[in-house]
This record gives C-alpha cells, structure tokens and sequence, in this order.
C-alpha cells in the first residue's frame, strides 16, 4: 500500500466494510506499543473498549497481592526443582 505525500492511504474495501467505515466514518489510528504495531478503530469503539480497558484494570488492581505465598523465589525454585511431575497425576 502506498502513502501520497499528505499521508494518506487507501482502506482497503474488504477491511473498510469488516469495520463498518463509510465516508464520512471518523477512524482512529491506536499506537498499541512498540512491537505491536498500529490499529485502525472507529472512533465510537476505541471509547468503548477504553472503558473496556479500564474495567479490566480495576480487576486487576483487586486481584494483586491475592496470588502470593509468601514464599521467595529461591524457595519456590528448591521446592520445582528435580520433580518428577509424572507422579503428580
């Protein structure tokens, strides 16, 4: 896909219908992070799934500190090492 000089390119047709991007669609361009590239969203989804995002961030905040054994990483590492996990079932 080519970019003119103003930046712009084509959506392709399949991609634009998959989406529901008609003209006059407003789109968003997302920078999801360095090794993950870019996506392309409607700008009424992306403020859906922001509030996805940040529903599932709150879940998360709860859930920290509910997985810890209190044990150190050396202590769980001497407690996996040389166990034979076929006897485990």
């Amino acid at each position: 896909m080519r970019v003119t000089r103003k930046g712009q390119v084509t959506i392709p047709k399949h991609i634009r219908d998959k989406l529901g991007i008609a003209p006059g669609s407003e789109v968003e361009f997302v920078d999801l992070g360095e090794d993950e590239g870019i996506q392309i969203v409607k700008s009424n989804e992306r403020d859906e799934r922001s509030e996805a995002r940040k529903r599932f961030m709150r879940w998360l905040e709860k859930l920290e500190g509910t997985g810890d054994s209190g044990m150190s990483a050396e202590d769980v590492m001497n407690a996996t090492r040389d166990r034979d996990v076929r006897n485990d079932y």
